[in-house]
């Protein structure tokens, strides 16, 4: 299958690992939002996983979040130990390579400490960008966690 730049990018990434029995798709519609991703791979929203960008004092924050849920901002700093707020667009690109919409949890310019909400250890399979609005890839929460590092949070708002 032949995919853009970004998506084989993160392609690249998964088989550099170890990880090259995940596939990065690309569909023919926009996976942009968890709803369009839910969607166009028959899934359930909560089985999407959204990754987020803050800035803090310290650094750049990764925070993977179930697609059904809204990261609780205060929860959010309680686990970083610091003030945080969200990146801009142009602070998402530069910090992990990747246009907003289509930021995967793995293959960034710079490698951000993660945090995984604890709702998506619920599934047996979630499904995350894979580099570009319209690219995903579908993976154990498990797997998720040994490629990115993250610790396990309760990150949820209320």
């Amino acid at each position: 299958m032949n995919l853009s730049p970004s998506a084989k990018k993160v392609q690249r990434f998964l088989e550099e690992r170890g990880f090259g029995h995940l596939r990065v798709v690309e569909l023919p519609t926009s996976t942009r939002t968890a709803q369009e991703a839910a969607e166009a791979v028959g899934a359930e929203v909560g089985q999407i996983v959204k990754s987020l960008v803050f800035l803090g004092e310290n650094g750049a924050y990764l925070f993977l979040i179930s697609g059904k849920n809204r990261l609780d901002p205060f929860k959010a700093q309680r686990a970083t130990g610091e003030a945080l707020r969200r990146a801009i667009p142009e602070e998402v690109r530069a910090l992990t390579g990747y246009a907003i919409g289509g930021v995967p949890p793995v293959g960034h310019e710079t490698p951000l400490p993660a945090f995984l909400d604890q709702d998506l250890l619920a599934y047996p399979l979630v499904w995350a960008a894979g580099g570009t609005p319209k690219a995903l890839f579908s993976l154990t929460p498990e797997e998720l966690l040994a490629l990115t590092g993250a610790q396990v949070a309760d990150l949820k708002e209320a």
